[in-house]
């Protein structure tokens, strides 16, 4: 196992360059994927070496419940200062654990919230008007799911502007964006060094709506005036944990629209600094993968041979 369960930790720093580069350069619904799928395999690369590390750690502890034979010496030096990382992965791992929990608690509650407010609303149409002074539009998954949005936040929109509010919430629906937005959130929680492709995939997902609401509208500047109002009059609400409309850097979505329609290529063009970036998350991606099974594959090996028959 060696040093290479310790890549996965670290592996990670590889996917920072493409966070910030993809936001400009890549159409929103390939860079909030593409970000995503990074974010997911690199925590889950971590989360795994983390509980190797956690194997080799309780092992050494009195009472654990773990067969003899794998406090043997040979298992503990398959981690190089077993003594340290051993225990700190236990730490480590229970932190990640609570976090992830913690996660997905809020939003499974918001998410209930919300439903039990619905449910006494006798209208069941796909756009629920809640009377509410406070400005605030929503997509509310589920079956099927929903688009929130208060009285407050239609009164400062005109017509044309609610039209390209109600095609940007039905574009998070459709694009299953808080699937997104909850699975990059927990590979923050996984691993910290993750966190800054939460805000890269917000805003993707965001400007994936946007352009949605831009194709649909066919006017970009009527969806660039909603954003900006909807920003302007909701910048002290409360924002929910799933999409919403006034989310994200507001400006630089306003600033996206009033420009042309993003260029949707699968991949970005090798020499250029996005498609550079691309290509060292693309390898940082694999290897953490790679080191995470050599890992697995060689503490297996040595536990089978530690334990008897």
């Amino acid at each position: 196992m060696g040093v290479f369960v310790f890549l996965p930790l670290v592996l990670p720093l590889t996917a920072l360059p493409i966070a910030r580069l993809a936001e400009r350069h890549l159409h929103p619904r390939r860079a909030a994927r593409l970000l995503t799928a990074v974010a997911v395999i690199l925590a889950s690369c971590s989360t795994l070496c983390l509980g190797l590390l956690v194997v080799v750690g309780t092992a050494q502890l009195p009472g654990n419940p773990l067969p003899d034979g794998w406090s043997d010496p040979e298992v503990r030096e398959a981690v190089p200062h077993d003594q340290f990382f051993g225990k700190a992965a236990i730490l480590a791992l229970l932190v990640v654990a609570t976090a992830c929990a913690c996660a997905v608690v809020r939003h499974h509650r918001f998410h209930a919230l919300a439903h039990r407010t619905l449910d006494s609303d006798p209208d069941r149409s796909e756009v629920a008007v809640l009377r509410d002074v406070s400005p605030y539009a929503y997509a509310l998954p589920g079956t099927p799911g929903r688009i929130v949005v208060s009285t407050g936040m239609l009164a400062c929109l005109d017509p044309a502007e609610r039209e390209a509010l109600l095609a940007h919430e039905r574009a998070h629906l459709a694009g299953r964006h808080h699937r997104l937005l909850l699975a990059v959130r927990l590979a923050g929680c996984a691993n910290p060094l993750l966190r800054p492709l939460m805000s890269a995939v917000t805003y993707s997902t965001e400007r994936w709506a946007d352009e949605e609401a831009a194709r649909v509208t066919g006017d970009r500047r009527t969806a660039a005036r909603a954003v900006g109002k909807a920003a302007l009059v909701s910048r002290r609400a409360s924002a929910p944990p799933l999409p919403a409309f006034a989310a994200g850097p507001v400006p630089r979505r306003v600033a996206a629209l009033l420009g042309p329609v993003p260029p949707d290529r699968r991949w970005p063009p090798a020499l250029t600094p996005t498609g550079v970036a691309a290509y060292v998350a693309a390898a940082g991606t694999a290897l953490s993968a790679l080191s995470a099974l050599n890992a697995a594959i060689a503490l297996f090996l040595v536990l089978e041979a530690a334990t008897p028959l």
